[in-house]
């Protein structure tokens, strides 16, 4: 078979059914290779970027993996954020980019972007696990499998592979043999530090069986497919749940036992369990330990007090964590669920005063400034707008979140209730995330409902999607929280005097034309009353539909306990 041939061929056996793409000449000989494989199919995107923000909304939706080809050069450049993003937040996103043949490398070819010139294979490196050129036809065997066991293994990320043309048009002798499910679902745990682990559900600090205790769970547990075991783990033994922003949704936040999300837009519940009076114990599990995992990084790990398990041996050293176990948090959950015989008698004991504790904290306000979800104000608060469509939307639906205020709004207003139904890139954050990757999400789930809160920010950014996803009348909800700002930016740069708030200001555009000229839907709400029918007619449209949605600036985010969190914090103490 040809070497193009020989990749889709090994796409379709790792399962994959879509690939994302904008079409160039360094890619040409793929498109015929397209009609050879049918179950595969194509998605073109407007732009190389968008193409990448797809494959990583389908790889997060599908927990397999996201493909997105493209050519070398202005094409693979235009990706480089997409894929930076994918590195930080762990998703397998695999980026195919044609390259010149090798025989002219550095001969002066248009769009060349070999090694010999602007080398897109050193650009990559540093915002990929795995990024190398297919120099020699021989070579593409085994370096494809190279790449996809850096996919598909803990701890996963993104792959580049630059595949010059006489590499797409070689024949190739060999078949690819898909991934071991064994080493993908390695589930890697040091037993011998977990053993260690045990004397802390047994005995506190002072010598008793531990009463506060406190799960943080984090993306690892998504990672993981571990939110079963978390649910199982957290009723037995009555321990309270708080997750990171990024995990948001591992753990039903209707829940009896749910805190909420702690750290950015977190909730008054989560921060009185871990904050305001420290936990006896506290668990964290396949947290990065970030900025926004830790409240700014007020959160203090203790010796005898914290359990921290990762596989990310950097996460933990950066920290004093007491116990660190190297690990797959779902593994470490599984394997104390079997200990439930050493560890039940002592936390029996401790049980009656731990619902105490905790009814004590749930008595208490949640959110800050609930009110706002009702609120009448023209232009609307954001709070009004999530709280509604929260209302309506189904409880298994989608929705991604884009970076913004709004990002801050919807991690504090939204309850989600399953894994993989809220997804954000919480880490790097590119404003217009959500716009295409909301395309790959709903590629991978036809049959679920997906919906996107952004900004009109993002929509300067990558609104052209909208395109897309009418292209192949996809029916996903694009809430456009309209504000006429960079809604963060401003709220800051506004406090600076009159020019920075008029830089970090935008003009009011129609975005729901934008979408109709695109070929999409498009409604315009104005009054809080016309919320609810807006959001009706949006889940019952065909095609794409975009709600433009007039907003006020001017309201802060629910991020009070944050930035007192901000204020207290000196990296010097």
């Amino acid at each position: 078979m040809l070497g193009t041939d020989f990749i889709l061929d090994a796409l379709v056996k790792e399962s994959i059914d879509h690939l994302f793409m904008v079409p160039g000449g360094l890619i040409d000989p793929f498109l015929p290779a397209l009609a050879r494989y049918p179950s595969l199919k194509p998605i073109i995107a407007a732009q190389e970027g968008g193409a990448a923000y797809m494959a990583d909304g389908y790889a997060r939706a599908s927990q397999k993996l996201g493909v997105a080809l493209c050519i070398g050069g202005p094409g693979l450049m235009n990706a480089v954020t997409a894929v930076a993003t994918a590195q930080t937040d762990g998703s397998p996103l695999l980026l195919l980019s044609g390259e010149a043949s090798t025989a002219i490398e550095g001969l002066g070819m248009f769009q060349d972007a070999s090694s010999q010139t602007l080398d897109d294979v050193s650009i990559l490196k540093s915002v990929t696990h795995f990024s190398t050129s297919i120099s020699n036809p021989k070579n593409l065997h085994h370096l494809f499998s190279h790449a996809m066991i850096h996919l598909l293994t803990e701890p996963k990320g993104p792959v580049h592979l630059s595949i010059p043309e006489d590499a797409q048009l070689a024949k190739v002798n060999v078949t690819y043999q898909p991934i071991d499910a064994d080493l993908k679902d390695a589930r890697v745990l040091s037993f011998d530090s977990a053993r260690q682990t045990l004397s802390h559900f047994i005995k506190g600090p002072h010598g008793e069986a531990p009463i506060k205790v406190v799960i943080l769970a984090g993306a690892g547990i998504e990672h993981s497919n571990g939110a079963k075991n978390l649910l199982t783990f957290a009723e037995r033994f009555h321990f309270p749940v708080a997750t990171t922003l990024r995990a948001k949704g591992i753990f039903p936040e209707d829940h009896l036992l749910s805190l909420g999300v702690f750290g950015y837009a977190g909730t008054h519940h989560s921060r009185m369990a871990i904050l305001d009076s420290p936990p006896d114990l506290l668990l964290i599990l396949g947290s990065g330990l970030n900025e926004r995992d830790t409240m700014n990084w007020t959160l203090q790990l203790k010796p005898g007090n914290a359990i921290c398990v990762n596989l990310n041996t950097l996460a933990m050293g950066n920290h004093l964590t007491g116990s660190s176990i190297v690990g797959d948090a779902s593994a470490y959950l599984s394997w104390l669920i079997e200990m439930t015989d050493q560890i039940q008698p002592s936390l029996a004991i401790t049980q009656e005063a731990r619902q105490k504790w905790l009814q004590n904290i749930k008595s208490k306000p949640r959110l800050q400034d609930p009110e706002n979800c009702n609120s009448n104000a023209v232009p609307l608060h954001p709070a009004r707008i999530i709280s509604e469509f929260r209302h309506i939307y189904p409880r298994d639906g989608i929705l991604l979140i884009d970076s913004g205020a709004h990002r801050a709004f919807a991690g504090h207003y939204w309850d989600s209730y399953e894994p993989l139904t809220y997804i954000s890139a919480t880490n790097l954050g590119p404003m217009g995330w959500a716009i295409p990757a909301a395309i790959g999400v709903q590629c991978a789930k036809p049959n679920k409902k997906v919906a996107v809160i952004t900004g009109d920010g993002c929509m300067h950014m990558n609104g052209i999607e909208i395109a897309t996803a009418a292209r192949y009348q996809l029916p996903i909800i694009f809430i456009v929280i309209n504000n006429a700002a960079f809604g963060n930016v401003w709220l800051r740069a506004n406090k600076e005097g009159k020019v920075p708030g008029e830089l970090t200001s935008l003009p009011d555009m129609d975005w729901a034309a934008f979408s109709k000229s695109l070929g999409g839907n498009g409604i315009t709400v104005t009054q809080p009353k016309d919320l609810m029918k807006a959001y009706m007619q949006a889940l019952e449209n065909k095609g794409p539909t975009v709600i433009d949605i007039k907003a006020d600036k001017h309201f802060m985010t629910p991020v009070e306990d944050w930035e007192h969190a901000c204020a207290a914090w000196s990296y010097h103490e």
